[in-house]
């Protein structure tokens, strides 16, 4: 390493940056939908990435509606309905995608919305 790499290095910020709640919902929300569109584009030959995607998809609701069924959570009770709705209706679509019975269509643009939804309350992602 040369003295420019290395003066760069010791320079350089070392912290990640700071991200809010919303943010990190959001970092989750834009990776999995990315995940689970560009797996789609090629399930023919890569089944396995797109069912792991789905996997992904599921994982991600479950822990959401978990949230939302906590006590502890600030959200309004009728948002955190429609959000418990959503990740029933994602773990029923899911396996009916896997059964050949539907496509990933409603998930991803379900995610996409929530994406839009975090983004727009403001706050800085």
């Amino acid at each position: 390493m040369n003295a420019f790499n290395m003066a760069r290095t010791a320079y350089s910020s070392t912290s990640a940056p700071i991200r809010t709640a919303r943010g990190t919902e959001y970092a989750a929300f834009a990776r999995i939908t990315h995940q689970l569109s560009a797996s789609a584009k090629t399930k023919k030959t890569t089944y396995a990435a797109f069912v792991q995607a789905l996997h992904n998809n599921r994982m991600l609701w479950t822990l959401l509606a978990g949230d939302v069924a906590s006590a502890d959570n600030q959200l309004p009770k009728e948002l955190r309905a429609q959000i418990f709705y959503l990740a029933e209706f994602t773990q029923k679509h899911t396996s009916d995608i896997l059964n050949g019975k539907a496509d990933e269509v409603p998930l991803i643009d379900i995610n996409t919305s929530i994406m839009r939804g975090l983004r727009q309350e403001g706050d800085s992602v």
